[in-house]
């Protein structure tokens, strides 16, 4: 009888994957010994594997020139990353090695921006993108790195006041793109993103505020769904409605010349993950040569915005089982020593999906589980809603210690867990590891950040100053 959990992984998927393979009873993410690490640092602990990063830019790059040369598209590919799903300098510096454009959201983007300009990160050929609700000082930074050069900053158009917010600020000429206001999906509680401007009020846009105006050049249409690039009913008639506003714009606006596909590629969230990249991309790319065709316009140049895609799955967390309790006939709750609420908020916020798996014991009996965080709040667990299928881990053993890990966790999860800052019930900020290779391809390892300390949570609460200022 198969009792081991690594019989049960070994019957129920194809294992071991590309990036999961086993050392004795032991788990390698990307031949990382995980164990290693853990007896070197601790658990919890955060880590971002930096090598994944540039893999995945890679792939996406090729996938894209493939279909290109596949279809005889003419235009060019630009790869922008999206800065908000991890802001990290590390990371940054990583994705920007690889030859491509950003896109941002708010105004402390801008500072990055010209953070990484000064040192030479980014270059003045970069496009930078600038989507997002613009209010006063977003709109002043976008300015500020314009005025001073960076023609290739393109304000991807929100609403109907920007245009006249930019043109008051910027000096001389600048060129924008506009953003559809694409149709959400059946399920979701409203009709119509709030982001953009609605389909057929592209065109009256543009001739309104941008055809007779000599300082302003529309070069870009976005064309962004939130649930990603999906091989569904939904995806392929938005961009079928987004391909036939771009015809119509191209007729009357010459200087239109780039179509931005934004809504990122999925990532892997289960073992059993299974998407045709190749196929998506040849099918887009297709589609937009036959709109174009068809309109007898030539086809745009192509750019994504792969923010997740990027970054997500370069990202891990490592957990230590406490303890077991056995709340009645039927449920055993493996307590970490942390919190999903504050290290992995989309588990709670979203029921979000990552592939969870033990680290150690793979040779061991398994049993069904729940798992549960250390706060004082009930929603902080984990269990099969998220995980897709009931949890199974190495039974529980006083005297062996378990530990598991949740991986393809690099995206958003620190910036919307408030990396660095006030955590729900006062659980501490895991640490937080960067892992690479040298030269030689070896693997290396960088604290970047300390377990929150007890002095850092009462600096932020008021508690360690008295000083008081008068008005």
């Amino acid at each position: 009888m198969n009792i081991k959990y690594v019989d049960l992984i070994d019957q129920t998927y194809y294992f071991p994957q590309e990036e999961f393979t086993l050392d004795g009873e032991n788990l390698r993410f990307h031949g990382i010994d995980l164990m290693k690490v853990i007896e070197e640092y601790g658990s919890p602990l955060k880590f971002t594997y930096l090598p994944k990063i540039s893999e995945n830019i890679r792939k996406a790059k090729n996938w894209f020139q493939e279909a290109m040369d596949k279809h005889a598209y003419k235009g060019q590919y630009h790869y922008c990353y999206c800065t908000k799903s991890s802001h990290f300098e590390a990371v940054l510096d990583r994705a920007l090695e690889n030859d491509i454009h950003i896109e941002t959201s708010s105004a402390f983007d801008i500072n990055i921006i010209e953070k990484l300009k000064g040192k030479g990160k980014i270059k003045d050929d970069t496009y930078v993108l600038c989507n997002g609700f613009k209010r006063d000082q977003y709109i002043q930074n976008i300015a500020r790195l314009i005025n001073e050069g960076h023609q290739n900053c393109i304000p991807i158009i929100d609403n109907y006041e920007e245009i006249s917010l930019l043109s008051n600020v910027i000096k001389g000429d600048y060129k924008v793109g506009i953003r559809i206001a694409s149709e959400e999906e059946p399920k979701f509680e409203f009709y119509t993103s709030r982001l953009g401007i609605g389909y057929k009020n592209i065109v009256p846009f543009y001739e309104d505020q941008i055809k007779n105006n000599d300082n302003v050049e529309l070069k870009m249409l976005h064309f962004f769904i939130n649930t990603g690039i999906r091989d569904n009913a939904y995806y392929w008639n938005e961009l079928v409605k987004c391909l036939k506003v771009y015809v119509r714009l191209k007729k009357i606006c010459p200087s239109l010349d780039s179509l931005n596909i934004g809504g990122g590629f999925p990532i892997k969230n289960s073992l059993a993950f299974d998407y045709d990249y190749q196929y998506m991309v040849n099918e887009i790319i297709n589609q937009i040569n036959i709109a174009c065709a068809e309109a007898e316009v030539p086809v745009p140049h192509i750019f994504t915005e792969f923010g997740s895609f990027t970054v997500g799955e370069s990202g891990g967390a490592v957990y230590e089982v406490l303890y077991q309790k056995q709340q009645n006939d039927r449920e055993k709750w493996n307590m970490i020593d942390s919190s999903f609420i504050t290290t992995l908020p989309d588990t709670w916020a979203i029921n979000k999906r990552f592939i969870m798996l033990p680290i150690n014991r793979w040779e061991d009996e398994y049993e069904r589980v729940l798992l549960g965080g250390l706060t004082c709040d009930s929603d902080d667990y984990y269990n099969s809603e998220q995980n897709m299928n009931a949890i199974y881990l190495p039974k529980y053993k006083k005297e062996r210690p378990l530990y598991i890990g949740f991986f393809n966790t690099g995206a958003y999860q620190e910036s919307i867990g408030g990396f660095g800052g006030l955590q729900h019930c006062l659980i501490p900020q895991p640490k937080h590891l960067l892992i690479d290779k040298d030269k030689n391809g070896n693997i290396t390892t960088k604290l970047f950040a300390e377990q929150q300390k007890v002095e850092d949570l009462l600096k932020i609460l008021g508690y360690s100053t008295n000083e008081t200022k008068s008005l």
